[in-house]
């Protein structure tokens, strides 16, 4: 369907990929990723036709069509929502447009009668039934589907502009970052359209369970390269750091060979009975090939926040917080009372006043009614879904940026601060202003870091992070020893921090004190990737979660037999995964060492005990796939009993 020969891409001196020769196939959906910066964006315009390739070519069927989401493109607003998604389908869209004018002037009845033979053809008298069920997955209402474009907010236009692209009956579908901007509901519809959809599709996505769930390759742009696994992301990353394990094992070993050569050489070399032998070992070495591991793109910045002082035990408290935009109520009568030490996640369709509520809490927005105090020795830190709100002087450097709150530290202090969150060299001296939105969002937890508050109030950490950033951000937030708030539609990222649950819904904030697992076993299904959340957010009122969790606690026995039930059901899962990752590791081991047996020449330049270490490898790993495959079946068993998901 899509392939790409010896494909190159560079910008002076600097290589992004090279030598890329790849064949990507219907039905299959291939997760992007990679390093900011290292290409992603670049290898989609050059598949998709929008930048020319420095070497190499790009291959489609003549009548294949292309659905392309791109982060630079805008909409009119002054057309019709409803008009805009089904122009997607341009075929039919302008077939129908041609024929109702047609119509209207009285022209040609043949003409029409071939227009209306095209538009049956393409299944086009759906097109509208289809455009309004794309456009309310996406979370955009019925009622709004006739209202011009400049009715919605800049996050509900992308989603237009994506659901476009998906009702374009395209056979190539490029993708980039679809989830921007769309809430949990929105990603699990998108997630459910994709598995349905039979061609090709190239999503960059920073959302690792995404990606998990979407992904039946994955493709990797590192090592100045785009390299195919088979998998989705979880089980690349196995499968990746195996393989280079691998070849660092490989190399090591080389180096050791040569280096036990070079010893008996230098021992031996000028003794006469030994000088042949020397000689021998030498042209040993010369023929010995060490692979040079090339440098990964990606980087990995450091998170660390440390606390000033501690805060008092209660850390904020907020009393009937209401707060409307004209006729559209966003909050009403909201009141939370927060510890030290938790990590609330705030979760919820958009447009429920989830931003609105933090910017509330940290005084940067009055409410309408009611109110919030901190706690004794509260220090806030606050990271705006919106960088602009924070580097508001786009003149700033990063390196005065950071200065201006610690001013009295020394310059050697703040560009090791500015280090590990990935500036260095000339970096630290261009203006805030023209930083990318991950260059940003680092440079703005970098600044949190050194004000080291104790209380973190967060509004969408993850938007502009790469996977590295989020996983480092991840393993900041849980050694912090404060208190954190925020809000994420990043089901990963609220699954790894959350230890209670603030869900917003219609009829108002429901609360359930515990970790994003045990808030779906109380509600008895999975919020953010069941079928029936659609159904739940249509609903006015949702059932309480504590009652639920008390329902489930009087059906399955002690309370002491259900939180062993619950310790269980959050350990299954992950060990489940392990058994599953180890399983795809060792197949692709073994196919990988099959694979060097059929390749040229292999018996004739590999030595007979590096055969004999392969072969026994090979041998061994039947028998470990055999126990892991075992495992797993006893484990899903396991979980089936206990309805763990």
């Amino acid at each position: 369907m899509l392939g790409t020969s010896n494909l190159a891409k560079s910008y002076g001196d600097r290589t992004l990929f090279e030598g890329v020769s790849l064949k990507l196939n219907p039905g299959s959906r291939y997760g992007l990723v990679g390093a900011n910066g290292s290409g992603k964006t670049t290898f989609l315009k050059i598949v998709s036709g929008d930048e020319p390739a420095t070497e190499g070519s790009v291959s489609l069927p003549r009548d294949a069509r292309v659905g392309v989401l791109r982060q630079d493109r805008f909409l009119s607003d002054d057309e019709i929502i409803l008009d805009l998604a089904m122009m997607g389908d341009r075929v039919v869209w302008d077939a129908l447009v041609t024929s109702r004018r047609l119509a209207e002037d009285g022209g040609d009845p043949g003409r029409i009668a071939d227009l209306e033979d095209l538009i049956r053809a393409h299944d086009g008298y759906t097109l509208e039934a289809r455009a309004s069920a794309v456009l309310e997955g996406l979370g955009i209402p019925v009622p709004a589907h006739r209202r011009p474009l400049s009715t919605l907010s800049g996050g509900f236009k992308l989603r237009v502009l994506l659901a476009q692209v998906l009702l374009g009956g395209s056979d190539v579908l490029l993708l980039d970052e679809p989830t921007n901007h769309l809430d949990i509901l929105s990603i699990r519809w998108l997630e459910k359209f994709l598995a349905g959809y039979k061609g090709c599709a190239v999503v960059i996505s920073h959302d690792q369970r995404f990606l998990d769930n979407i992904a039946t390759h994955i493709l990797d742009v590192d090592y100045e390269t785009i390299t195919l696994y088979t998998g989705n992301y979880a089980a690349f990353v196995v499968e990746k750091q195996a393989i280079r394990e691998r070849k660092q094992a490989e190399i090591a070993r080389a180096e050791k060979i040569i280096a036990d050569k070079r010893a008996f050489v230098e021992r031996f070399g000028a003794k006469a009975t030994k000088a042949r032998q020397a000689q021998s070992r030498l042209k040993q070495i010369e023929k010995i090939e060490v692979e040079e591991l090339a440098d990964t793109s990606r980087r990995t910045p450091v998170f660390r926040f440390v606390i000033q002082r501690p805060s008092g035990r209660d850390v904020l408290e907020a009393r009937g917080i209401s707060k409307a935009y004209g006729d559209k109520q966003v909050l009403r009568d909201v009141s939370l009372s927060v510890r030290r030490g938790e990590r609330v996640a705030v979760i919820g369709p958009n447009g429920l006043g989830k931003s609105t509520l933090l910017k509330i809490l940290v005084d940067r927005l009055a409410p309408d009614a009611g109110g919030a105090s901190w706690g004794h020795e509260v220090r806030v830190g606050y990271f705006a879904q919106d960088h602009r709100e924070l580097l508001v002087d786009g003149s700033m450097t990063p390196l005065s940026f950071l200065w201006d709150a610690c001013p009295d530290e020394s310059p050697s202090y703040v560009r090791g601060q500015l280090g590990r969150a990935l500036f260095s060299g000339d970096d630290v001296e261009k203006s805030v202003g023209s930083l990318s939105g991950g260059e940003a969002a680092r440079l703005i937890f970098c600044r949190i870091a050194v004000e080291r508050p104790n209380v973190l109030v967060l509004d969408e950490p993850t938007n502009h992070l790469d996977l590295e950033a989020i996983q480092a951000l991840i393993e900041g937030l849980k050694a912090f020893e404060g208190t954190v708030l925020f809000v994420s539609h990043d089901r990963f990222f609220v699954s790894e921090l959350a230890t209670r649950i603030l869900e917003v819904t219609p009829a108002g904030p429901r609360d359930f004190p515990g970790t994003y697992e045990e808030y779906l076993a109380g509600c008895g299904d999975d919020h953010l990737d069941a079928d029936t959340v659609v159904l739940k957010a249509k609903r006015e009122h949702h059932k309480a979660a504590p009652a639920a969790a008390s329902a489930t606690a009087e059906a399955g026995g002690s309370w002491e037999e259900q939180k062993r039930r619950r310790n269980r059901q959050k350990e299954l899962p992950a060990r489940r995964d392990k058994v599953l990752a180890a399983i795809e590791a060792a197949e692709a081991r073994k196919k990988a060492i099959h694979d060097l047996y059929c390749s040229d020449g292999f018996f004739e330049r590999t030595t007979k005990p590096e055969i004999a270490a392969l072969q026994a490898e090979d041998e061994a790993l039947g028998p470990r796939i055999d126990a892991l495959m075992a495992e797993w079946e006893q484990l899903e068993q396991e979980l089936a009993e206990l309805g763990a998901p």
